[in-house]
């Protein structure tokens, strides 16, 4: 009955052994497939970084360009609006003219009658 035991403990053991052979193959061929996909990434991050760094560059030139262009055209905008300033003022002027006219006109329409009675009145008396 020993022997039995002995034999099926050893059935166990080499079943073991087998399942630990069939595990280990798995696990190698997990950690080459990381492996290969860690080279991978690597590749694919390296070739990303240096694509990020060239974009960053363009970046950099581009804003400096801005930057640059925005300086020159700084003093248009100041002109523009000191012209503004200068219409608007221009503008009231205008209406300040326009309503010292009117008083005027109003003035000369009087007197134009004043006169036009004085000419009248002599005409009478002559």
């Amino acid at each position: 009955m020993l022997e039995i035991t002995f034999s099926l403990v050893a059935l166990a053991l080499v079943a073991l052994i087998i399942y630990a052979i069939f595990l280990v193959m798995k696990i190698s061929r997990v950690v080459d497939e990381t492996e290969k996909t860690i080279q991978i990434l690597t590749t694919d991050v390296n070739v990303t970084l240096y694509q990020t760094n060239e974009l960053l560059a363009k970046v950099n030139v581009l804003a400096d360009d801005i930057n640059g262009k925005m300086v020159t055209i700084d003093p248009l905008f100041t002109a523009v609006a000191d012209l503004s300033e200068s219409v608007s003022d221009l503008n009231d002027s205008a209406r300040n003219l326009g309503k010292k006219a009117v008083v005027a006109g109003s003035n000369t329409v009087k007197t134009k009658a004043g006169l036009s009675a004085l000419r009248f009145i002599s005409k009478l008396f002559k």
